[in-house]
């Protein structure tokens, strides 16, 4: 008896049609993709579309893609997720890889992925052209009901209330199969944002959306967890002035329209963006300092971590363009996969005579694809700044930094503006770029006057 309840342990632990499996059905009226059809534990997927460069950025220099298709579904559990599409999928690739995640290639038209649990990612038959980026949640737990009074309840089909405004103790929960035409005020303390559905923008002309941003965040307790956020019309989730952010397993399907940011938390302190993937044609996380008179304006305790990142045309990282506070500190950016990028994935540019101090980038993979810039740090002046003055950088740490894929230039540009705004007290730890341990001798290292205490390990 005892070894018959081992076997069939293992076989509960082991057996892909065994797991518990939430597929959420695509409401009536929303126009699924043709590209892929996707099924797990014998169930049907929905397969949405996201659109890329509406006009009138269209047709321009800076097409990276098109359109693409995207899936999500909830388990806990081992699965097996069947991909069938009219297009050829014998050289597809999976971004990130994963050690723990495999795929088989059954025939032209046909694939199996086989994973072992929640994972996000992008199933690439020709790259960045149409992929299919999949996310598998974990199971909901406790959601709210639809009959609490400080829940905005939207359940399965296509909603369009354009604004939704969300006060202190208020719960927006957005059910699988939901689609929510519309953006986001949410001010006040004990905020909630969370669900399987989708939030969408896509249907506003560039910068004419019914919220400034997608999702605008002012106060403290926040948490945005779980949801779908597709086209956003202008910057996507902005905390402002705000304490206490947690942005977790958000996953955003933008490229649409240029200024889509993906998260830019400005003046706000203890910001938490963790499990999350973002795509977007501008960047995908900028910390901003922006000019606001009221009680704290530094950009404090910010963290990102295990999150996947696609940035079409910008950079990855931004930080300290437009900002006017004293002080952008205490940052660390670690256990990330950047999976497609074109300007430099690190650009650290304070100017208005900010501080930008205290920044650890730890566990970094970054997907090469020729590209010259890597990381950039050089206090300025440009024409986001009144007083017209640069900042300044201190104390920033690049650690377990590898960058893969197909030579290019991958420059690393340390540059002081004068004696004053310097950059003071960096390092490199195990920084690795094509194979190659990037040291003070490196051809790919460039660094320019008014550049203090600079180390390599």
């Amino acid at each position: 008896m005892r070894v018959i309840f081992a076997l069939l342990i293992v076989v509960a632990l082991t057996c892909p049609v065994c797991a518990e499996v939430v597929v959420y059905p695509a409401p009536s009226g929303e126009e699924l993709s043709a590209d892929y059809r996707v099924s797990v534990a014998g169930q049907d997927v929905a397969v949405y579309t996201a659109r890329t460069l509406d006009p009138p950025f269209a047709g321009k220099q800076w097409d990276y893609g098109g359109p693409y298709s995207f899936a999500s579904f909830d388990t806990d559990e081992p699965v097996e997720v069947r991909i069938t599409s009219p297009r050829d999928l014998r050289n597809t690739v999976i971004r990130p890889s994963y050690p723990d995640v495999t795929l088989h290639v059954v025939n032209e038209h046909e694939v199996v992925v086989r994973l072992p649990g929640p994972r996000k990612m992008s199933i690439e038959p020709e790259g960045k052209r149409g992929p299919l980026l999949l996310f598998v949640n974990p199971l909901e737990t406790d959601p709210p009901r639809p009959d609490d009074p400080q829940v905005v309840y939207f359940g399965p089909g296509v909603h369009k209330p354009e604004k939704i405004v969300l006060g202190s103790g208020q719960t927006l929960y957005l059910a699988g199969g939901a689609v929510v035409k519309g953006g986001v005020l949410a001010q006040g303390d004990h905020i909630r944002i969370t669900g399987r559905g989708i939030l969408d923008s896509s249907d506003w002309e560039w910068r004419k959306g019914p919220t400034p941003t997608v999702i605008s965040i002012r106060g403290s307790d926040i948490e945005v967890t779980g949801i779908i956020v597709r086209g956003a019309s202008h910057w996507t989730i902005v905390p402002v002035h705000s304490q206490r952010v947690t942005i977790r397993n958000v996953k955003i399907c933008g490229g649409r329209v240029q200024n889509d940011d993906g998260i830019n938390p400005c003046n706000s302190q203890d910001v938490l963006i963790t499990d999350c993937f973002i795509r977007s044609d501008d960047d995908c996380v900028a910390l901003k300092g922006l000019d606001f008179t009221e009680g704290n304006n530094n950009v404090e305790r910010i963290r990102v971590e295990n999150c996947i990142l696609w940035c079409d045309r910008a950079r990855i990282f931004l930080l300290g363009h437009e900002s006017r506070a004293p002080f952008m500190r205490d940052i660390v950016l670690t256990d990330l996969e950047i999976i497609h990028f074109s300007m430099t994935p690190f650009l650290l540019e304070p100017g208005e005579d900010m501080r930008l101090e205290n920044v650890l980038v730890l566990g970094v993979r970054i997907h090469g694809e020729g590209q010259q810039e890597l990381i950039r740090l050089r206090p300025v002046v440009n024409q986001y700044m009144r007083k017209k003055t640069p900042g300044f950088i201190k104390n920033v740490t690049f650690k377990d930094v590898t960058v893969y894929g197909a030579p290019g230039g991958y420059r690393v540009q340390i540059h002081g503006a004068d004696a004053e705004h310097n950059v003071r007290d960096v390092t490199f730890d195990n920084v690795v770029i094509l194979d190659e341990k990037l040291t003070g001798e490196s051809s790919r290292l460039e660094t320019g006057p008014h550049v203090e205490g600079v180390t390599f390990k």
